[in-house]
């Protein structure tokens, strides 16, 4: 087969590639390895006719871009959820993000008065230039609380120490929130602002969600592309991608359902795939020295067990954080909380229950039964669930969830990403495992956004490596002046062809 750009993989960013590329008459084809789902981390999975999330996610985006094409997908769908989160510790419940007063409240007066000591000497004394998670959330919040509230949670979900984790990963995920603007949030709480770009992110009370979960927006997403010509393949497996130097042309290997090797000729890749998988398949081979790095990348897998259970309201949050020691779950999820619509029997109660592991480790390679049995005395040992209550349950397994952020994760991206980009012009990453950026939908809808305009204009218009750091993407409260005056796009770096003066085009 021929065709102008191929894409591997079905998920935000690479649905978001082919839907936006058909709509500009580019002929493209999507090959995904899943048999059934689209939307990668982002689908929705259906178990008896409940329906529960891979992960959890809220459709919130300071870019009015994202939010447009999210309403342009799947514009009568689309419901307004409040937000709320917990954090499980001590056998004691605390409202996430931390309310200052509640928390020191539960925590008693001695080890209260001890945490905001604590803070006041981070903010009097900080750390110069921290270098990993746990320097760098002791400068924000103290480290009595970071040992209270960061560090079991942080480690059972990256199976590292915090000692070990880079600083990047902190700031990109709870940027903009401390101690201090929590308890200015308290003391002084304000009326959201109209302009969602202006909100700090960690504290938005409020999110849209699809009626039947992510899934729904990426499936409508597929059905729209291949009503404007493009091709979706399905359990087709990418194992190797050849570029000819001669015709700048690439031909991307794949095997299909049956287990045939097919071949598809193209222009361009798109891969959001791991960074690791692309990079040993490409042929003529990398140098050895991007090898090295490409195997030094490292990912977090994990597991959710899915069940049904008889409906007591033990919590009405989206999720709770379970920061004990004592049990394995990591998180714990109430889909009837992401929308009514997941649960379909009003006397039944949905939760998944997310175990954090490394695939082929002894969680993840437990039968299904035991961990179904594993999950339910957990959840009555939290509290959340009677003896008995259980009635039914699944598993579901997601490879390569989270791209680790350890020490020398940043240096072996620019390796890589160097050589890629003067040996292969025509290759592009986007997403959060093909760029190796723990990032959030939006961010990897808005990589592929990009990357559509510059395969469109035949030239390089913007760096997509700079999507995040060029419009402090995540938690920032602070709003760059030419975005509060609307002249810029949130999440679009500034254009490569554009004078630093020029605010950059949508």
């Amino acid at each position: 087969m021929k065709t102008s750009v191929a894409i591997i993989g079905a998920g935000p960013a690479g649905l978001t590639a082919a839907y936006l590329l058909s709509k500009n008459e580019v002929s493209v084809a999507v090959l995904e390895a899943d048999p059934i789902y689209v939307g990668g981390i982002s689908r929705t999975v259906t178990y008896k006719g409940f329906h529960f999330d891979i992960g959890g996610h809220r459709f919130f985006s300071k870019s009015k871009e994202v939010n447009d094409l999210w309403h342009e997908i799947l514009p009568n769908d689309m419901l307004d959820r409040p937000r709320s989160s917990r954090i499980f510790y001590g056998g004691k419940f605390f409202t996430y993000p931390l309310k200052p007063f509640e928390a020191l409240f539960r925590l008693g007066p001695l080890r209260s008065a001890l945490c905001i000591l604590s803070w006041l000497e981070a903010r009097l004394f900080p750390m110069a230039n921290p270098r990993n998670f746990e320097e760098w959330v002791s400068n924000q919040f103290g480290k009595r609380l970071f040992n209270t509230f960061f560090k079991s949670y942080t480690e059972k979900v990256w199976g590292m120490s915090c000692k070990e984790i880079s600083a990047d990963w902190a700031a990109q995920r709870i940027k903009g929130l401390s101690l201090g603007s929590a308890i200015k949030n308290a003391l002084f709480p304000r009326r959201q602002p109209k302009d969602s770009s202006k909100v700090i992110k960690t504290l938005i009370n409020s999110f849209k969600y699809p009626r039947k979960g992510p899934g729904m927006m990426w499936e409508a997403c597929a059905e729209k592309t291949k009503a404007l010509g493009g091709q979706l393949y399905m359990n087709c497996r990418v194992t190797r991608c050849e570029y000819d130097d001669a015709s700048s042309a690439w031909t991307v290997f794949y095997k299909d359902g049956t287990g045939h090797e097919r071949t598809l000729e193209c222009e361009h890749v798109i891969s959001s795939a791991p960074m690791r998988e692309l990079v040993n398949g490409l042929s003529p081979e990398v140098s050895e020295k991007t090898k090295r790095a490409a195997n030094s990348l490292k990912y977090r897998d994990f597991l959710t067990v899915m069940l049904i259970l008889k409906n007591r309201d033990a919590f009405h949050d989206n999720w709770i954080y379970i920061h004990d020691p004592s049990v394995k779950v990591g998180r714990i999820q109430n889909f009837r909380s992401w929308s009514p619509e997941m649960v379909p029997e009003p006397d039944k109660a949905c939760y998944g229950l997310e175990y954090f592991c490394f695939e082929h480790d002894g969680l993840w390679n437990s039968a299904d039964q035991d961990l179904i049995e594993l999950a339910k005395r957990e959840l009555t040992k939290i509290g959340l669930a009677r003896e008995g209550d259980v009635l039914d349950g699944c598993v579901v397994r997601q490879k390569k969830a989270y791209p680790v952020y350890d020490d020398d994760y940043a240096r072996h991206v620019e390796t890589i990403r160097t050589d890629l980009e003067l040996r292969f012009p025509n290759l592009h990453l986007v997403g959060r495992n093909g760029m190796h950026k723990y990032n959030n939908q939006d961010h990897a809808m808005m990589t592929a956004m990009l990357c559509v305009e510059n395969i469109v204009a035949n030239t390089k218009l913007y760096d997509l490596w700079q999507v995040n750091g060029d419009a402090e993407y995540h938690e920032s409260g602070e709003v760059p002046a030419e975005e509060s005056a609307g002249t810029a796009i949130r999440l679009v770096p500034t254009r490569i062809t554009a004078t630093p003066e020029l605010a950059p085009e949508g």
